[in-house]
């Protein structure tokens, strides 16, 4: 019996193990593949990054705050009863119930019922015996007639809602920009590494081959010295360049997540080879898509005048308290049974006012209220300025890239062809072992700063993507 239940145990392990393996592996399947482009990687880090998701609850926030804001004009229903008995005298029973319904412009409906029983209560509460209803409406002829504090907290809250948007796109846009700069560090590196384990093959055979020519006796014994120096340098640079490949595939993993499984890149993935070509129009970086003259659709523009117009709302409620507070409330009255018979002579009505003399707190905080609105319209002209300026500098920089990229692919080509020629001569005994890898070691510094360059386009091009701060 303690057999077959420790069989069974072991099959539920296993099954639980084929389970989580595969588990993992259909998350990881996606990228264990010959290689993985740009656009598909931004666009794993768009769906499922939680920094992303984290920048998409700023919506999520301020839908909450609207809908507290719009739980100012919910209905309400109040009711407020009390009873004394004392010695079997019940000196008074009393209900007061209201059901009331906020509007938007200061008015208020109200519906109560009030009912007074007892021997002892304050005769203005005294009601008829079935209780007295009362139908009736409160209006604001001064402050809060056309704007309130409830009123106020809606329209912020709708605002709030179109600022969370753009603080949304530039939470976004900052994570899409780093995993970028991961991705091309990733490029960078493994265009390192595989450029020197081809050269370190060349040398090898180059080491191998002067070998033999100094046992045949065409070559002196030195130069398999100089070929083994440039061996050994080979080796040394393939360790450091695969070291920094593996640093910066991790630094990438930090990027790449399914779900909320985060995913490891198989070693046989490569990166776009193609990137050249494909990085502006995934980035929508081309001359022709960037305008820098209109940048009212810009998320920081668009946050600094959504909170101006939060400024202006909060100005308008500050000059409304310049106002007197009037406010004037009729109530018709009657018994439950009388109610279908309307009779004016049955009625509450009430007055209130009151209005400070000198109103300097008032003015002092719409005092306080214009200059905020006029210190954020400052802000906002500078920072049109600097986006302008951001953009057509990226641009030039882009350009800059652009043509040194034209200059240094030339070069490597006129390097190789060095190259080419000084093996040829070699080949007819007329150059040495020295100047072919003086020759080659050129090569490999012009292609090193190839990828250099390439790398500082594809970065520049991620810094403008980033200044213009459009992720969707």
């Amino acid at each position: 019996m303690a057999k077959t239940k420790n069989k069974w145990r072991y099959v539920v392990m296993l099954f639980s193990f084929l389970f989580l393996f595969g588990f993992s592996n259909l998350y990881s399947q996606d990228f264990n593949k010959e290689e993985l482009s740009y656009s598909e990687f931004l666009g794993y880090v768009k769906k499922y990054h939680p920094l992303v998701k984290q920048a998409n609850l700023e919506i999520s926030n301020a839908q909450a705050a609207l809908m507290v804001a719009r739980g100012g004009f919910d209905p309400k229903i109040e009711v407020d009863y009390s009873k004394k008995e004392f010695k079997g005298t019940e000196y008074y029973s009393l209900l007061n119930s209201s059901f009331k319904i906020p509007t938007w412009y200061g008015i208020e409906i109200k519906a109560g019922f009030d009912d007074t029983n007892g021997q002892y209560y304050n005769p203005q509460n005294r009601t008829p015996e079935a209780g007295l209803t009362s139908l009736g409406i409160n209006v604001a002829l001064g402050q809060g007639m056309f704007i309130n504090q409830r009123m106020a907290d809606v329209r912020e809250g709708k605002l709030q809602l179109k600022l969370s948007d753009a603080q949304r796109k530039l939470k976004a846009i900052e994570v899409l920009y780093k995993a970028s700069e991961a991705y091309f560090e990733w490029r960078k590196s493994y265009k390192e590494a595989e450029l020197y384990n081809s050269y370190l093959g060349f040398a090898s055979t180059r080491f191998e081959g002067v070998k033999k020519l100094i046992k045949h006796g065409d070559s002196p014994a030195i130069d398999s010295v100089e070929a083994g120096i440039t061996v050994r340098n080979r080796q040394l640079n393939v360790e450091n360049g695969n070291l920094k490949l593996a640093k910066a595939k991790l630094y990438l993993s930090n990027y790449l997540w399914i779900e909320n499984v985060p995913v490891e890149l198989h070693d046989s993935v490569k990166p776009e080879e193609n990137l050249i070509k494909t990085l502006e129009e995934t980035l929508k970086t081309a001359a022709m898509m960037v305008n820098a003259e209109t940048l009212d659709t810009h998320p920081k523009i668009q946050a600094l005048e959504t909170k101006m117009s939060i400024l202006e709302v909060g100005r308008q409620l500050k000059a409304n308290s310049l106002l007197p507070k009037l406010n004037v409330g009729y109530n018709y009255i009657s018994e439950p049974t009388y109610f279908n018979s309307f009779n004016t002579d049955d009625y509450k009505f009430n007055v209130d006012l009151s209005i400070p003399i000198f109103l300097r707190k008032e003015r002092g905080s719409l005092k306080l209220a214009k200059l905020k609105i006029q210190d954020l319209k400052f802000d906002i002209d500078q920072q049109r300025l600097e986006l302008k300026n951001k953009i057509k500098a990226q641009q030039t920089e882009i350009a800059s890239l652009k043509r040194q990229k034209g200059v240094i692919d030339n070069l490597v080509k006129d390097y190789l062809t060095m190259l080419n020629s000084e093996e040829k001569l070699f080949s007819f005994g007329e150059s040495s072992i020295f100047l072919i890898n003086s020759r080659e070691n050129n090569l490999v510094s012009a292609k090193l700063s190839q990828i250099g360059i390439e790398n500082q386009f594809y970065i520049s091009n991620a810094e403008l993507y980033k200044i213009l701060a459009n992720p969707d």
